[in-house]
């Protein structure tokens, strides 16, 4: 039986107990479950027993990591019998080896990496490799006691680029949240003349050109993708692109971007997958009912399919 694990890895004093009790005392989370939290570092907060144990969580202690084991692990499994797993996870610890170590049923759900905002650049220097395993495997990151300065120093420091699917927010210290991307952050280095987009990158490429396609005026760009021809196309046009999936398997649609090179349209059929290199210009479109990202292709290339075929956000 598949078992849903959820994972609150940061430093001392980045939030994470006061994180954690907010989600274990919220009966959308623990209603008719039985939640077994594994305390992987004991930090300056402490939890209310009595309310963990109110909705039904048990706590496991967990000081060494040697014990991030897979028998340890089964056996705290088999005593315990719970319905959902969270970890507190210990920030000086290889979250790797929590994944590697894991019982086979054990699936991870999600993944939140609780950052202090004011030490934050002092760890990025000091320990930038484990601070980085921490935000790049996040599903969410959230940085803790937020001034308004730090709020646009850690916006200078672009990090979408480290990771392109997670959900970013900043919390203040008077109270307030506040959405990490505020519609001035690109997700690649615009700073480059040319970007290779990755497989695994299509598909926040594709959100972000669309969304603003004026930042990508005049840069160069390469990508995998599939063609497309239909009339209803700008004349001397294909369309190269990915299904992507979005949640599920029900849920996949086909992401096109519309390249305009009538010299090579009799050379290229629909569904041939070619790998293409083109300029960004940033036009009205009347299939995007306004401004959107035109390619004027500098050479299109057939290809081998990728593996995977999908792409995913």
């Amino acid at each position: 039986m598949e078992m849903p694990v959820y994972i609150f890895s940061g430093f001392l004093d980045s939030g994470k107990t006061t994180f954690a009790t907010g989600t274990l005392t919220d009966p959308n989370f623990t209603d008719n479950c039985r939640t077994l939290l594994l305390l992987c570092e004991e930090g300056m907060e402490e939890y209310p027993m009595d309310e963990l144990a109110a909705n039904n969580v048990v706590v496991e202690i967990i000081e060494d990591e040697d014990d991030i084991n897979v028998f340890r692990l089964n056996e705290l499994e088999r005593i315990h019998r719970p319905d959902q797993i969270v970890v507190e996870y210990n920030g000086m610890w290889e979250l790797a080896k929590f994944e590697a170590n894991m019982p086979a049923n054990w699936v991870i759900y999600q993944q939140i990496a609780l950052i202090d905002a004011p030490t934050f650049g002092m760890y990025v220097k000091n320990m930038g490799a484990i601070m980085m395993e921490k935000l790049m495997g996040a599903d969410m990151i959230i940085f803790n006691r937020t001034t308004p300065e730090l709020a646009e120093s850690l916006r200078k420091r672009n990090l979408k680029m480290v990771n392109r699917r997670a959900e970013i927010f900043m919390s203040f210290e008077d109270g307030h949240d506040e959405e990490y991307d505020d519609g001035s952050i690109s997700p690649f280095d615009l700073r480059l003349d040319h970007l290779d987009i990755g497989d695994d990158e299509f598909a926040f490429f594709y959100v972000d050109v669309l969304e603003h396609p004026e930042r990508y005026e005049g840069k160069t760009v390469s990508f995998v993708g599939r063609v497309a021809k239909d009339n209803r196309f700008p004349k001397g046009s294909f369309v190269a692109g990915r299904h992507a999936m979005v949640c599920c398997e029900e849920d996949i649609t086909f992401l096109g971007l519309i390249c305009m090179a009538p010299d090579v349209l009799d050379k290229i059929h629909t569904r041939d997958w070619v790998r293409v290199t083109a300029a960004v210009r940033a036009e009205e479109i009347a299939l995007y009912d306004g401004i959107g990202p035109m390619f004027y292709p500098e050479s299109v290339e057939l290809c081998e399919q990728p593996d995977p075929e999908l792409v995913q956000f």
